[in-house]
Formats: structure tokens, sequence, C-alpha cells
């Protein structure tokens, strides 16, 4: 059990222990266990247990949300970045996500980081709906659904269908473009 690890894979690998055991499974034994290292080298890079799940919550919101925004200033067109918003919201890691909602229930750092990763999603659906509609308050009720919709999407018990995911979004996007100004 030798492996030299970055820390970024002691949080991908939490997310993954998130996603198949939820909030209850992440434990010290069970990272450790998958990336097959000691605890040592567990304490290499984090002081205690409570440094690392810290850690694991700022990379979840840097990783998962704040450089997906970065990437998308890059896209000039609001549809085409909305599009984009789509794709990348398909590609989250569900289970980890949900298991995050239930750590948030639980922990005020998690809340705080979870509301901030809301908050950022939602400005961004946001501000790129309102670059297409003239009704701002349509902008904000867009945003909105789109948020319930991903949240309720990870926190229902029905088996996870990302086809039907990708035609509701689809489906919200069609009705934008009819209540859009150039349509």
């Amino acid at each position: 059990m030798s492996t030299v690890l970055s820390r970024d894979a002691y949080f991908e690998t939490g997310l993954d222990v998130l996603s198949d055991l939820g909030y209850g499974g992440l434990k010290l034994a069970e990272v450790c266990s998958r990336l097959r290292v000691t605890s040592g080298s567990f304490y290499h890079y984090f002081s205690n247990w409570a440094d690392y799940t810290s850690s694991l919550l700022a990379y979840w919101l840097e990783a998962r949300t704040v450089r997906s925004i970065d990437r998308l200033a890059a896209i000039g067109d609001p549809r085409e970045r909305l599009a984009t918003i789509i794709d990348i919201g398909l590609g989250l890691p569900h289970g980890a996500e949900r298991a995050i909602r239930t750590w948030s229930n639980l922990d005020e750092r998690a809340r705080r980081t979870q509301e901030e990763v809301d908050r950022r999603r939602f400005e961004v659906v946001y501000e790129s709906v309102a670059e297409i509609v003239e009704d701002t308050r349509l902008a904000h009720r867009f945003a909105h659904w789109s948020v319930f919709l991903l949240v309720g999407y990870e926190q229902t018990s029905l088996p996870k269908d990302r086809d039907a995911l990708r035609d509701i979004m689809i489906r919200l996007m069609q009705f934008l473009e009819e209540n859009s100004p150039s349509s």
C-alpha cells in the first residue's frame, strides 16, 4: 500500500463514496480502502477528518460549479450556453450531490457550501436566460425551474433516468424559445 496520490484523488474518491454509499458511508477507512492507501498516507495531506471534509466540500464547489461556470463564460451565445449547462447538469455526480444535500441538513459547513452552489448555479442560468428574454420575471422563474428540476431529480427515489431528465430540460428550453422575443 505505498501508492502516492494527489489531494484531488482523495476528493474524487470521497465524491465516489458519497455517490455509492451516501453521507453515512463517508468514512476514513472507506476512502483509504478504495484508494488502497493507509491512514498514514491520508494524514500526509490532511491534518484530521474535519480538515478533509471541509476541503472535500470546497473541492466540490470549485470542481463541480466554479470551474464549470468559468468555462461557460467563454460561450457568447446564451442558447449555446444553456445547452452546455444542460450537458453539465446531466454529467453531475447526482448520487454525491444527493448525499451532500443530506449532509447539509446536518452540518453548517455543508449547508453554507450547498447554498453557495445553488446560488451560483441559479445565477448562471438566470443571466443566460435574461440575455434571451426581455421579461426578467420569466428569466427568474426559468432559473428557479431549472434548479428545482435538477434538485428534484437528485432527490427522488425513483430509478435515475438521464434520458428523461434531458427530455424535460429540452422541453423547458422549447418553452423558453416559444416565449422569447425572437420567436
